[in-house]
């Protein structure tokens, strides 16, 4: 569900800047709450939009012209950027603005972006406007006996009709977020102090987008507007791409995060130099920031990307932060610390291990584990020659050396909500597991076939395997997922994956800039889609598992199916390619195996029950404002909680009440002497008790520690997935000519289990 809101929260993450001048600022609108200021393009920002027009409209795989019909194209995806829930503005807006639907092809192509900043700012204007109503309502009182629902997704919601029609909409959420924090039992004082901050942060966070905020939106409704996976990046954004792509930075090895006015540290990375300084710890608040011996820059109120900024730079520079200590109060003692950059690693992306022992009729099998959250690689560090550049197919090679000394019967890749990356990693990766052969196909506009090819002979692991795929896992993911698939070198577990099967490539829009002091941005293009070695496509459809597991998402909310103008699935001529192996004769006994233990694991089955609640609410879209109702279904959801806490404590039934996190029945009792210590006392992805809070209404500490209870919660898939890789290992053991059948490869030592 697309939540507007968030729009403001995220705006951070969201910024990037394209030009190296201060935003353009025009004279301040008056409102009922502060002074708005009214936001203009800059001449940098025109140009680029041009020159982006041109780029996108000759060389995009699905290249179209920039004329009237793509104005209304782009019209509708920035309104819908704007306001997707359609809370701001109103009908009349719409209308008043309506004019505009067929000229912006010729704002972009005359360098006049008024039009989108004068939408923008309207938008501003409303925002302000609901947020004041939002916290007058706050000073009265709500009928919570009244028969009123509020409907939660708004996307394909019309407009309110008027300004009576959109306070009455935003009577209603603010009346559902009273209605949250009174369930989680706060006092009315409590909830309206509460609620008025959260909605006057709401508006400082608007206060502090620029002209930059609106350009990237406005040009990213255009490039969207074409493809889905067209995106438009500014300077800073095409920089934490490239950090994401090679999991590395320089800087203090902190993690930031902006809590009110401050930027505080969340997370010190171990050994990294912020660590090693002895003086920086987790809830530290960083009030300013010196280069240097240079003076300080008071960073109170600022944006977490431009602190971010400021605390990044230069391998074995000097960085000095003035600090404010997680235990002073406001007015407590400052300390400095200076600290030399360094290169940081971002290993809590790099691929990791773990290994499941499964225990089935006295016999135990064991499963290695290799989570890879992200297709990376340095790219800069391999093109200038470093051995030892960081890359997934290295990490990966290096724990499958490790697997084989500690034994494991079978290897299962995880690669459930990897989004993707690199597409040499997804074609190297694939090697690993396959003599050597094609992997993937790729054409372009112009209808030419490449086939990426491994052409390493050899195995890494020469094992069974596996790959536990979800709804998350996308782009490189689904290559690798496909190519293991089609060679029958492996199974595929989970659930379809999203559909992604288009290539993106980056493209600098500097070259076209007219002098070195403006910065265009790039863009980050499509211009092939990939096609199966079968000949297929994983656009669209994604990768259908052999193993299914339940579906935990809908296709009208999340994956490629969800876009309106994804590109159609297709096909071409299969590659050449020997399979490896043929592992259909396995899929339908070990279905049957999984489908039958399943049946009776009550976590499973609650982990269905779940989705199944959550589809439903989903797809009634309502949701109820009468505190009597609301009361019930938090009561039946606490009820179902302390049971599930029971059993997963290692009894049938509790001896005292055990409630969720926070709950009136948890405080003052204590886990009865006999109950066994577990670690895992939740199921991975299962709801947690509603607070009513967001964000940083929440303590770090409280953060922090929900985040580790959900990292350590019981991971019933991947549970799963090593029990059906054990099945698979049993059947190859027990039945030599199956295993000769379906995996060939394997030697007569390894088909016997030895």
């Amino acid at each position: 569900m697309k939540k507007q809101m968030l729009m403001v929260a995220l705006a951070f993450a969201m910024s990037a800047h394209v030009v190296t001048a201060q935003p353009e600022k025009v004279a301040a609108v008056q409102t009922s709450q502060a002074a708005i200021v009214q936001l203009k393009p800059s001449v940098a920002q025109t140009q680029a939009a041009l020159w982006a027009s041109r780029v996108l409209s000759r060389y995009h795989y699905k290249a179209m012209p920039l004329d009237d019909a793509m104005s209304a194209k782009i019209y509708d995806a920035y309104f819908k950027a704007l306001d997707s829930e359609k809370l701001y503005f109103t009908q009349a807006d719409v209308d008043n603005f309506a004019p505009a639907r067929n000229k912006f092809d010729d704002a972009i192509n005359n360098e006049d972006l008024t039009l989108p900043f004068q939408i923008y700012n309207v938008y501003q204007q409303r925002f302000y406007d609901r947020m004041a109503y939002a916290r007058e309502l706050l000073k009265g009182k709500f009928d919570f006996a009244a028969d009123e629902s509020l409907q939660i997704d708004r996307e394909k919601a019309p407009w309110a009709k008027n300004e009576d029609e959109a306070r009455d909409l935003w009577r209603r959420r603010v009346k559902n977020d009273w209605l949250r924090l009174k369930l989680a039992g706060k006092d009315d004082k409590s909830i309206r102090e509460t609620l008025d901050k959260r909605y006057e942060g709401y508006q400082s966070r608007l206060k502090k987008l620029n002209n930059e905020d609106v350009f990237q939106m406005f040009m990213n409704a255009y490039a969207m507007a074409i493809e889905p996976h067209t995106n438009y990046l500014g300077p800073r954004s095409a920089e934490n791409f490239d950090i994401a792509m090679r999991l590395s930075l320089d800087g203090i090895g902190a993690v930031l995060q902006s809590r009110e006015d401050y930027t505080v540290i969340r997370e010190v990375v171990p050994g990294g130099p912020a660590d090693k300084s002895g003086k920086i710890k987790v809830g530290d608040r960083i009030v300013g920031v010196a280069q240097g011996n240079g003076p300080f820059t008071d960073v109170m109120g600022w944006r977490i990307d431009d602190v971010v900024q400021l605390v990044r730079g230069e391998r074995n520079s000097t960085v000095r932060l003035d600090v404010l200590p997680a235990d002073a109060g406001q007015d407590g003692k400052h300390t400095t610390v200076s600290i030399v950059r360094q290169k940081i690693s971002m290993e809590e992306q790099s691929a990791k291990k773990k290994i499941i022992e499964i225990t089935d009729n006295g016999v135990k099998r064991r499963v290695g584990v290799i989570q890879l959250p992200t297709f990376y690689q340095d790219f800069d560090a391999r093109r200038k020659g470093d051995k030892d550049f960081k890359s997934a197919t290295r990490d990966v090679k290096r724990i499958l050396v490790e697997l084989k000394k500690e034994k494991v019967d079978n290897v299962l890749i995880d690669l459930r909500n990897n989004g993707g990356g690199s597409l040499i990693e997804a074609v190297e990766l694939t090697g690993l597991f396959i003599d050597k052969g094609p992997v993937v196909q790729q054409r372009s506009a112009e209808g030419r076939v490449e086939v990426e090819s491994d052409t390493d002979a050899g195995l890494a692991w020469d094992g069974p395997m596996g790959v536990l795929i979800n709804r998350g896992s996308a782009s490189a993911s689904e290559i690798f997922a496909a190519a293991i698939q089609d060679y029958g070198r492996g199974l595929i577990i989970g659930e379809p994956s999203f559909g992604k099967g288009t290539v993106q490539t980056l493209i600098n829009l500097d070259r076209f800039a007219q002098n070195d002091k403006m910065k265009y941005g790039e863009l980050k293009m499509t211009i092939a889609q990939f096609f199966r070695i079968n000949g297929g496509t994983t656009q669209l459809r994604g990768v259908t598992p052999d193993i299914k597991f339940p579906v935990t998402s809908d296709d009208d909310n999340f994956g490629e199916s969800s876009y309106d103008n994804a590109l159609p699935w297709t096909q071409i001529k299969p590659a050449t390619y020997m399979p490896a192996g043929d592992l259909k004769e396995l899929f339908n006994p070990l279905q049957k195996k999984h489908d039958g233990r399943v049946a009776k694991d009550r976590d499973f089955l609650d982990i269905e029950q779940d989705i199944a609640e959550a589809l439903k609410l989903r797809k009634d879209n309502l949701i109820s404002l009468n505190e009597t109702v609301r009361r019930k279904e938090r009561e039946k959801q606490e009820a179902k909680s302390r049971l599930r806490e029971a059993r997963l404590a290692g009894k049938d039934t509790p001896d005292e009440p055990i409630a969720g996190p926070g709950s009136k029945e948890q405080r003052g009792k204590v886990p009865t002497p006999t109950a066994p210590k577990k670690t895992n006392v939740a199921l991975k992805g299962a709801p947690g008790a509603d607070d009513g809070l967001q964000g940083d209404e929440r303590s770090l500490s409280a953060e922090l520690a929900a985040e580790k209870a959900a990292k350590n919660a019981k991971d019933v898939y991947l549970q799963e997935a090593a029990h059906i890789l054990a099945d698979e290992a049993v059947m190859l053991k027990a039945d030599t000519r199956m295993a000769s059948r379906t995996m060939p490869y394997l030697s007569p030592m390894k088909q016997n289990g030895n």
